[in-house]
């Protein structure tokens, strides 16, 4: 069994996915809808911008979602379709691409959800009162006894549980530097803030999760071709209402990204293919379950090899 699985923030990067718009018309026409969804074009940020503008939330999240849309329209072009697989998932913004990957949602819709979502969760944290950190070589449970101990009555919760050693913390500017500080006395191996602009996938962006609600309830959502790992439960879903009410508490909520890679591990999921650019969660994958095979497709010569791969 396969999942195909796509990236969050961070992977961004100048000119990522312009090698698959020349190669491949579908690859372009994704670009070319989310620029009109969104009524500009993000495809020149995206291809000959600038990192700090592009990095900016509100354009970073529907920049990489159009990104993996088009190595995911670049597979089709050679053979591969989203049946290929009996999974998806994304981490975070990445489960949006997942969903709309798996025709749960339009690219249209999608583009103009994560524009919002991006500039919600900006908004809704004024800048320097939030923050995260990502604390390495302590595990989950470890970590939130790190979380309670920094809170202090402010906000510091395990955010992103990314693998067996890499856990982010979300919250008050002061709780995230007290975690830092905890982490290290714990024997974290390395404990840091990171380049943030908000403190995502804590309490605190509950006005977003707010925004996020009335937008959802405005969206066509589709049942998805196959089950959607989510980030949430960290089990499959597969019905639209559920995706809905799921998308909302994903703004709030951790990102359970180990437990969501070992229950595909444990239905039987044997290799992952990351669709999208960079290979953040190609490498969290294989810290998570070193026997699960991997392989990523941001350029065309990676659409090439998967497809000739999967069609063996």
């Amino acid at each position: 069994m396969r999942a195909f699985v796509f990236p969050g923030q961070g992977a961004q990067a100048i000119r990522m996915g312009k090698a698959l718009a020349d190669a491949y018309p579908s690859a372009k026409a994704v670009f070319d809808e989310v620029d009109e969804a969104l009524g500009e074009k993000l495809s020149d940020l995206i291809w000959d911008g600038d990192i700090a503008d592009l990095t900016l939330t509100q354009n970073a999240q529907p920049a990489l979602m159009a990104t993996s849309l088009a190595a995911m329209r670049a597979l089709e072009a050679e053979g591969v379709t989203i049946s290929d697989a009996s999974y998806v998932a994304g981490h975070s913004l990445g489960e949006y691409s997942a969903l709309a990957a798996a025709g749960a949602l339009t690219i249209s819709d999608t583009a103009k959800l994560l524009r919002t979502r991006g500039e919600a969760m900006q908004a809704a944290v004024p800048v320097g009162v939030g923050a995260m950190a990502a604390l390495l070589g302590l595990d989950f449970e470890t970590t939130q006894d790190v979380a309670e101990a920094a809170a202090q009555g402010e906000v510091c919760q395990a955010a992103n549980d990314n693998d067996p050693a890499q856990v982010v913390v979300s919250g008050h500017k002061a709780a995230i530097e007290r975690a830092v500080e905890i982490a290290k006395e714990k024997g974290a191996r390395r404990a840091m803030l990171l380049p943030v602009s908000a403190p995502f996938h804590c309490s605190l962006m509950a006005p977003a999760a707010e925004a996020m609600a009335r937008a959802l309830a405005e969206v066509d959502i589709n049942d998805p071709a196959i089950p959607v790992v989510a980030n949430v439960v960290a089990e499959p879903i597969s019905d639209a209402t559920t995706i809905r009410s799921l998308l909302v508490d994903q703004v709030t909520s951790s990102v359970r990204w180990r437990e969501s890679v070992l229950w595909m591990a444990g239905a039987g999921v044997i290799d992952t293919v990351e669709i999208g650019p960079g290979k953040a969660l190609t490498g969290m994958i294989r810290r998570i379950h070193k026997d699960m095979a991997t392989a990523t497709v941001g350029a065309p010569d990676d659409v090439k090899a998967v497809a000739a791969a999967i069609k063996a």
